[in-house]
């Protein structure tokens, strides 16, 4: 097997925890951040320099640009970049303050824009490398109360697909992993709601604020076996684009994309129509 060494965001619960605790046991090195001083000490203490900890706000971007220098400055290669810190924001999008706004699009969004784009001249200069996105099943499917949380996502889809093939002839790959619900600490833990308005009684959106408050809910997603198969994936060439992970994602996305696919093709003759005649 071979020893690789991943930078990871988010480390102290939910899929980097679970990715950082799998690494770890099998011999790599793990380079993680947490937002909390004294985040896994246990780990810490059990692997020594193995893993290393740091402090870090991803919706600060002077931060993670200062924080992936020293990173590659410190260690004589990094082998996969794995952008995973995140929360979710849900609620009617009326709702939603401006500073919940900035915060989710600063986190979720720009956070994972500041940290893959500030490693690609590194992974580049080493001669290639893996980046890891964790995405949702709702980077391609949309449900009612979950607006802000799909802003980031499909804008960090949008970015990914598209860096993807930049740096594809350096040997770079990059893949989206779409997940459906786990058990995780990020439904029930990190999750936040935005204000609530009467107005929405009886609708999707209060069914989000039942489900989010009630905490009662369990997710049919195994976050073990999820991490897993994210490790292994790395391991593939050429690298997955998208990876779904859990019942739930694959058939939210296969109705969301089959009803989109037939949506465009019923439109063929009306987009073609708009184009000057052949010769113009």
């Amino acid at each position: 097997m071979t020893q690789r060494t991943w930078l990871i965001t988010g480390v102290s619960s939910g899929f980097g925890r679970h990715m950082t605790e799998q690494l770890l046991a099998r011999g790599d090195r793990v380079i993680g951040t947490v937002r909390k001083a004294g985040a896994l000490q246990d780990l810490a203490e059990a692997h020594g320099d193995r893993l290393a900890l740091h402090l870090l706000d991803v919706s600060d971007a002077a931060a993670v640009q200062q924080f992936v220098e020293a990173a590659f400055a410190s260690h004589p290669r990094i082998d996969v970049i794995v952008s995973n810190a995140g929360y979710g924001l849900f609620g009617a999008a009326e709702s939603f303050t401006d500073e919940q706004i900035r915060h989710q699009i600063d986190t979720n969004l720009v956070g994972s824009i500041q940290l893959v784009r500030s490693a690609i001249s590194h992974l580049r200069a080493q001669g290639g490398g893996r980046v890891l996105q964790l995405s949702t099943y709702g980077g391609q499917a949309a449900s009612p109360g979950g607006s802000l949380c799909h802003a980031g996502k499909w804008g960090i889809e949008g970015f990914i697909d598209a860096v993807g093939q930049e740096v594809a002839g350096f040997r770079i790959e990059a893949t989206l992993v779409e997940p459906g619900g786990a058990r995780t600490e990020f439904r029930y833990g990190s999750s936040r709601l935005g204000p609530w308005i009467e107005a929405y009684a009886g609708t999707p959106v209060a069914g989000i604020h039942k489900i989010i408050e009630e905490a009662k809910l369990l997710p049919i997603g195994d976050p073990a076996r999820m991490v897993a198969l994210m490790i292994a994936s790395v391991d593939q060439h050429p690298a997955p684009k998208r990876l779904a992970l859990g019942s739930d994602a694959y058939t939210a996305m296969h109705k969301a994309l089959t009803t989109r696919l037939a949506e465009l093709e019923a439109q063929r003759e009306l987009a073609f129509s708009t184009d000057f005649p052949a010769g113009a």
